[in-house]
């Protein structure tokens, strides 16, 4: 019994790794045809890119999970990201209003959006429900997950990466401030 049970959980591992190479195999086919569509003809999904896209890249990241518990995929760490990690504080090289502007918006495009004073707090909640369901389901497919996170070496990957987006939120914030002391009136 204990062997079906091995081979049936390693077959939805194994298909669960798979996901995201077909499901970038597909974005691509679907990108292509998008391209050639006019604008009349977009669907409730296409009208609105930035929550699908989010909802996609969330599904895609909920589907790898599995891959990167066992150490069959790993996330590399954003070159700015590490940038920030090594000298969060530095002003090498951003001595114009115009190269501090250009090093925060080249966070924000690796860390998304900063905080803006004023903005509404929007949540998608069946969204999120949807993406609480996803997870828990795929983290119970691996037995003793978090020793095998530690033994695989994700889990210091993964706290490494977050040591490494912690140090781009700090240095955000850092040249933000410098920006807004040097008196620039650049955008970001």
């Amino acid at each position: 019994m204990s062997m079906k049970r091995s081979v049936l959980f390693g077959a939805m591992a194994l298909a669960l790794a798979t996901t995201p190479v077909m499901a970038a195999q597909a974005t691509k086919s679907q990108t292509a045809k998008e391209q050639s569509k006019s604008d009349a003809s977009k669907t409730p999904q296409e009208a609105e890119p930035g929550r699908w896209d989010d909802a996609r890249k969330k599904a895609i990241d909920i589907g790898a999970q599995p891959a990167r518990d066992v150490g069959m995929s790993k996330r590399e760490i954003p070159p700015i990201l590490q940038k920030a990690y090594d000298h969060p504080y530095s002003l090498a090289g951003l001595k114009s209003c115009k190269a501090l502007a250009a090093e925060v918006t080249n966070l924000n495009g690796v860390l998304g959006p900063d905080y803006v004073v004023g903005n509404a707090y929007k949540e998608n909640r069946a969204g999120k429900l949807a993406e609480a369901g996803g997870k828990t389901i795929i983290n119970s497919i691996i037995p003793f997950r978090g020793l095998v996170r530690e033994v695989t070496g994700a889990a210091p990957a993964d706290r490494q990466m977050n040591a490494a987006v912690d140090a781009g939120l700090a240095r955000r914030g850092f040249l933000r401030g410098v920006h807004l002391k040097q008196g620039c009136k650049t955008k970001f």
